[in-house]
């Protein structure tokens, strides 16, 4: 119904809705290997009726106002997505975190998105503070909150039980006034 541009290569971000079951098993399908390297995130979905519940799921918090997935659409194809997971506005805290197929990575797509939602978060919900939290060993998902300009605040030592390896998880975090130099910086660079 409706989406947010993030450039001019066909990259979109959009609501990602239980009616989008099917199309999100099939990503999840064609980047189960990928996207399970470091979080369990779709692995637990292997049917149209698992897919639709874990959407509704997310539809249910987000209108509980405490999570909300938001599909990355690459010309048309749903090749990933960006949430709000733990998001309590009263207390103007949230975490954010990523998911890609293969297909969406390289492109800049997670970071471009972020910036929308760390925008939306800041600017129109009034929260203070942002975490990011990754494995160590997850490169690609601490490249991107170091360009959206967090700070590592410390690690959470093997915190993470995964796949029978316990993997430690960084914390990293913005805080609102960080986030508005880090844009005025931007649109600084941008003149």
């Amino acid at each position: 119904m409706y989406a947010i541009s993030l450039g001019d290569d066909g990259a979109e971000l959009r609501p990602l809705e239980p009616w989008h079951a099917e199309e999100f098993l099939a990503h999840l399908d064609r980047g189960r290997e990928f996207i399970g390297q470091f979080i369990a995130f779709g692995s637990k979905e292997t049917d149209v009726a698992s897919a639709r519940a874990m959407l509704q799921r997310y539809a249910d918090q987000r209108a509980a106002d405490t999570a909300s997935l938001h599909g990355l659409w690459l010309d048309g194809k749903l090749v990933g997505g960006v949430l709000f997971l733990n998001f309590d506005a009263e207390k103007g805290n949230c975490e954010v975190g990523c998911w890609l197929e293969p297909a969406g990575t390289g492109r800049g797509l997670v970071t471009r998105a972020m910036r929308v939602l760390l925008d939306f978060a800041v600017e129109q919900r009034g929260i203070h503070r942002v975490e990011w939290i990754a494995a160590a060993e997850n490169q690609a998902s601490l490249n991107v909150a170091r360009r959206l300009g967090m700070t590592r605040e410390g690690v959470r030592r093997e915190s993470h039980p995964h796949h029978g390896v316990r993997l430690d998880l960084e914390v990293w975090s913005i805080l609102a006034p960080e986030w508005r130099a880090v844009r005025a910086r931007a649109a600084h660079s941008d003149h």
